[in-house]
């Protein structure tokens, strides 16, 4: 526990909201002790109002719609897993035996809910401003302004740009490697007949995504 509390940036004053946030519920089961998933459920609006407001000042130009876009890229499950990732937080999860056999500490749905749960738990020992100063250290660069802008719905905007000749982009899956319980889609991207981007992601939509944003950095429309 003290080792993650230092990972964090914070030091929980109940440590059972921590070990509750950590425990899956094929644990939780077994155990007959709490699992995470209602502090998933608070976790998931803090970190939505935490990025929301943190956008609302970053873009003071930016309209709803694209503010909308860009949260999404923040909150989605690849962007958390790999926050989770950054913390190590797998190691810490407790798991069923069969569920830890099967990989359950790198599947991208739990360490995305694990992520959640660990916010959600911030927030109700310390309040909101501990809530955001965990976030801020999860998300790293990604909250950058650059970094920012790539998160905004690559698919529309790669969209928007080609369509202006006439024929709409075109996704193809190509492979899909890695163990069934954290598989990796590779798609790529063609407009007129010629490959402009491939990507890979944990689900063909974010693969699709990837795929677009390589096709937006090929055209020198993304940073």
């Amino acid at each position: 526990m003290k080792a993650l509390c230092e990972k964090l940036g914070y030091t929980f004053h109940d440590t059972k909201l921590l070990e509750t946030a950590l425990t899956h519920p094929s644990f939780g089961g077994d155990h007959h002790v709490p699992h995470y998933q209602r502090l998933e459920f608070l976790g998931d609006a803090v970190l939505e109002l935490a990025v929301s407001r943190h956008l609302y000042f970053e873009f003071p130009q930016v309209d709803e719609g694209k503010l909308t876009r860009i949260r999404a890229g923040l909150v989605r499950e690849e962007t958390l897993s790999r926050a989770a990732r950054r913390l190590d937080l797998g190691r810490y999860i407790r798991l069923s035996v069969g569920e830890d056999r099967s990989g359950g500490r790198d599947k991208p749905s739990i360490l995305c809910d694990v992520m959640e749960a660990v916010l959600a738990a911030v927030y109700l020992d310390g309040g909101f401003d501990c809530a955001v100063a965990v976030i801020r250290r999860a998300l790293a660069d990604d909250l950058r302004p650059k970094m920012l802008e790539d998160h905004l719905d690559a698919k529309s905007r790669l969209q928007e740009i080609l369509q202006r000749d006439g024929e709409m982009p075109a996704y193809a899956f190509i492979s899909m490697q890695g163990p069934p319980h954290a598989p990796l889609f590779r798609y790529s991207v063609t407009h007129n007949g010629q490959t402009i981007g491939e990507g890979v992601g944990t689900s063909k939509q974010n693969a699709q995504q990837e795929a677009a944003r390589d096709a937006l950095r090929r055209l020198g429309r993304l940073e």
